[in-house]
């Protein structure tokens, strides 16, 4: 998820659950917005994998992306690690067994969270490869971080609050709408293709941006990946989407051009893009991840790798554009609403 809601819910946290041994003679409250503190600085620190990065290997920063660092088992190392970095800042304030417990508070919930998404997370290292993404909330969602955030001001402001327990209950009830969509958008897709006649290979939901009404929906059949969309208000309503042919072994030969590094780029790629791997007709040499795009219904993808000439190294590429008539369209399917004509 965003940085912004990791520190919020390392912050709720550390403050909520930490019994803090200080030096000094803190109130009740100060103790809370040290918490707090800790708690923010450690769940932000999973994402220091970002760091990770080759000027001659543009895939290793996703190789390493909610790799290790976002573990389980990395978990009481991750906080020892933001505990040592905190402790000379902190040391006068609060003992270093409560910061270490203050910054596993803040360090645990970023990988559950990250989990929650659709990107997908490795969780089990070292004893799993497998990557978790439960597809119950988009990567960015303001609703949910305002449920934790607006609670947790008031919980830092006023001693006697009890408004943190109510915004973490608010939480777990939107994970839990989340899920309830989810099953929801699953059996609108299985539904859909089988009325087209067709047999899921692989099918993925997942919720639009910072929604949890309007859900993409992708599956694999012939070879091929059929996106769709889903308004899931009271009556779902779908939204037709596009189809493509997933890049198969001679399109990544023909991609590749005879070079042994792009072809195991492109393989790379693919393992990071759970096969939803594409060519893009409008771009060539471009090859995309079709999970993502930035209307539900649409193929092109956000990011894929391309090179550019002969001998030319990978590159990542990141596209992000949003016209005012793409707008328009999402934000008819997001009320429900007939699309709007060209």
């Amino acid at each position: 998820m965003d940085i912004l809601t990791h520190a919020v819910m390392g912050a709720a946290l550390a403050s909520g659950v930490a019994s803090f041994r200080h030096r000094g003679q803190e109130s009740a409250l100060a103790i809370r917005r040290i918490a707090a503190g800790i708690g923010a600085a450690a769940g932000l620190l999973p994402d220091a994998d970002a760091l990770i990065q080759s000027g001659s290997d543009a895939l290793l920063v996703l190789d390493y992306h909610r790799h290790f660092t976002h573990a389980l088992a990395f978990v009481p190392v991750g906080a020892l690690i933001a505990a040592l970095l905190l402790w000379p800042v902190l040391r006068r304030r609060i003992g270093f067994g409560a910061l270490y417990a203050g910054s596993v508070a803040g360090y645990l919930p970023h990988p559950l969270l990250d989990a929650c998404t659709s990107y997908g997370t490795h969780l089990w290292l070292p004893f799993s490869e497998r990557k978790e993404a439960w597809n119950l909330i988009a990567v960015v969602d303001p609703l949910f971080t305002l449920l934790l955030a607006v609670p947790l001001y008031f919980y830092l402001r006023r001693p006697d609050s009890r408004a943190l327990r109510w915004g973490l209950l608010l939480g777990l009830a939107y994970f839990g709408i989340g899920l309830f969509q989810q099953q929801r958008a699953e059996a609108a897709a299985l539904a859909l293709a089988q009325a087209r006649g067709h047999q899921p290979a692989q099918l993925s939901v997942k919720p639009s941006m910072a929604n949890l009404l309007l859900w993409r929906s992708l599956y694999v059949h012939d070879g091929r990946v059929q996106v769709d969309a889903f308004h899931l208000g009271f009556t779902p309503r779908h939204y037709p989407g596009q189809s493509a042919a997933l890049l198969d072994a001679a399109a990544a030969r023909s991609a590749a051009a005879g070079d042994a590094r792009r072809m195991r780029d492109i393989e790379r790629f693919r393992v990071f893009s759970d096969g939803f791997v594409v060519l893009d007709p409008a771009r060539p040499g471009f090859v995309g991840d079709a999970r993502y795009a930035m209307l539900p219904t649409a193929i092109a993808p956000i990011w894929g790798i391309e090179w550019r000439g002969a001998g030319a190294a990978t590159e990542f590429v990141s596209r992000h554009d949003f016209s005012p008539a793409m707008r328009r369209e999402f934000f008819a399917m997001l009320l429900g609403r007939d699309l709007p004509k060209p």
